[in-house]
């Protein structure tokens, strides 16, 4: 196995926050320019819900006996999103610090009650998650996002997780940046309904792409943003999956840019998403890293981590 971050232990399972974006939209009733969390901020009231969703989500890491994975408000702080919302580069950076910070103070709250808190930062992709954005190149990408990255080495998180990749170059190209800044990193790759990437390898293809381009450079790889029926089709069983440490899925099977357009919170079925996710963690069982993406919230969190740990544990028996 490689030496990868978090490290794995017998018996330990990590848990992430769920959908916080969606969360934050539309149960707390903030909006969200150009998607970007860290702007909420400079808004106490905001504050207090962010506060809130992160703490129902590490009181369950602390109820389900789990370790917790907290990734933040980071994800639209690269350089072309911090322009658009009107950040200087000095000032996006001192958000990313912000960002960090404020993840820190709330881990403090649980040091007693969770055995393991890890700090990560997370990296968005240049254009829209939904879209192909072929037109970047690995050396534009890897040029691009090692901005946001050198600032999160400074800020001292434990490591950087890409979220919602769709297309090869971009993700060769910021892996070889996480690499560059000595940063830990997770490839975080998302599904459409095709059960491929927007840009049509399958997830199988695209771990071995990257690995290949990147002298196998992620700490590991996850799936966010994609509903079972999108990322199943795609766990073929080849030897590339011992590489796929996580999913975070979608709470709802709809497609992404429907619910993006709904106007309000697609939650799905709590239980059932804790009971699909227990079937995939019983397929792979070097999984060890679970949380939540759009629609999602303590709730299925829960599900998520008992479900688990029931199958893993019935496997051991």
């Amino acid at each position: 196995m490689l030496d990868m971050f978090p490290p794995q232990r017998v018996g330990r399972i990590y848990l992430t926050e769920g959908g916080i974006e969606t969360e934050i939209m539309y149960k707390d009733g903030f909006e969200l320019p150009h998607f970007a969390m860290f702007p909420l901020l400079d808004d106490p009231d905001a504050v207090a819900a962010m506060k809130g969703i992160w703490r129902r989500s590490l009181l369950v890491a602390a109820e389900t006996g789990c370790c917790a994975i907290m990734n933040g408000l980071d994800y639209r702080a690269s350089p072309d999103w911090g322009a658009l919302l009107g950040y200087s580069p000095a000032e996006l950076a001192a958000m990313q610090h912000r960002s960090i910070d404020f993840l820190r103070d709330i881990a403090k709250e649980f040091e007693h009650d969770i055995e393991t808190i890890h700090i990560s930062g997370t990296i968005g992709p240049r254009g829209d998650a939904y879209s192909l954005n072929k037109a970047i190149t690995e050396d534009e990408a890897e040029e691009y996002h090692s901005v946001q990255l050198s600032t999160l080495k400074e800020a001292g998180v434990d490591m950087a997780w890409a979220m919602t990749f769709n297309n090869l170059p971009e993700s060769v190209g910021v892996t070889r940046a996480a690499k560059s800044a000595g940063l830990p990193f997770a490839m975080g790759l998302t599904l459409d309904s095709s059960c491929k990437l927007k840009s049509g390898p399958t997830l199988a293809e695209a771990v071995s792409h990257i690995d290949d381009k990147t002298d196998s450079g992620p700490d590991f790889y996850a799936c966010n943003c994609s509903h079972p029926l999108e990322f199943e089709p795609a766990l073929d069983g080849g030897d590339w999956m011992k590489r796929l440490r996580c999913i975070r899925p979608n709470a709802s099977a709809m497609e992404k840019i429907a619910l993006c357009k709904l106007g309000h919170l697609e939650d799905g079925d709590p239980v059932e998403l804790g009971q699909q996710m227990a079937d995939v963690a019983r397929r792979l069982p070097h999984m060890d890293i679970f949380g939540g993406c759009c629609g999602t919230d303590e709730r299925h969190l829960k599900e998520i981590a008992i479900n688990v740990r029931k199958s893993r544990e019935g496997a051991a028996a």
